[in-house]
């Protein structure tokens, strides 16, 4: 079915560190010809609701460049206002970075990860998890060593990949072009320790079995085992 890869096959994944020289902690992440710039800050006021708790926060911003698809989209702040789905892959990753950081030993902080995607060949979304912890950790990294913290604040490494079911098979790591056509469409994010942070499994008016679920599955947990070798390649 494919010509490039396997079925069980990720697209060329890497991690390149300390982009930019302004943001606390920095990762441009590729998946394959999806390409996204994730850049931590950190902000030592919290939102209001954790005043006074002595526990931090993660969020997290997501947007797509003009130019990142195959024709130009207008800038959502030139319509004032974030779409749908713009709203519910940021609020994805800020849960999924949570998931994996201590929030009383972070202390009351914030800590904001903006995720922009340069160029798209789906997949951006779990991309911008997998880069984006990168970044968190080289902000937290910087955090501990600036306030000479002993506490571990991270507590696992985490990384997100795509699967889907497309002819009635399973395949890892979806493209555009193969995205556009699934009969299934899912999203795992997953630990190093192989607990579950999230998943997002839709038939695309499809029904799929407990079987094709569990092969989807098994593929994501082999996908996300990659990327975060990857990833500890250049932070550990």
């Amino acid at each position: 079915m494919r010509k490039d890869r396997s079925f069980d096959q990720m697209r060329e994944i890497s991690f390149e560190k300390n982009v930019n020289i302004h943001a606390d902690g920095s990762c441009l992440v590729k998946f394959g010809n999806t390409h996204v710039l994730c850049l931590a800050t950190i902000d030592e006021r919290v939102p209001h609701w954790l005043k006074n708790t002595g526990k931090g926060w993660v969020t997290a911003e997501y947007g797509m460049l003009p130019r990142s698809t195959n024709t130009r989209m207008d800038r959502e702040a030139a319509k004032g206002k974030q779409s749908g789905r713009t709203q519910e892959i940021q609020r994805l990753i800020g849960r999924s970075l949570r998931s994996i950081v201590d929030l009383s030993s972070l202390g009351e902080r914030q800590i904001k990860i903006d995720c922009d995607v340069i160029q798209a060949d789906g997949g951006t979304r779990t991309a911008a998890i997998s880069g984006g912890f990168v970044s968190l950790y080289l902000a937290i990294q910087k955090l501990k060593n600036n306030y000479n913290l002993r506490e571990p604040i991270i507590t696992n490494f985490i990384g997100a990949v795509s699967a889907g079911i497309i002819n009635n098979k399973p395949l890892l790591d979806l493209n555009y072009e193969e995205d556009s056509v699934a009969q299934v469409d899912a999203n795992f994010v997953i630990c190093d320790t192989n607990d579950i942070s999230e998943i997002q499994v839709t038939g695309e008016e499809f029904f799929f079995n407990n079987d094709q679920f569990n092969e989807i599955f098994s593929l994501a947990k082999k996908g996300v085992r990659s990327i975060i070798s990857e990833q500890k390649k250049i932070l550990l």
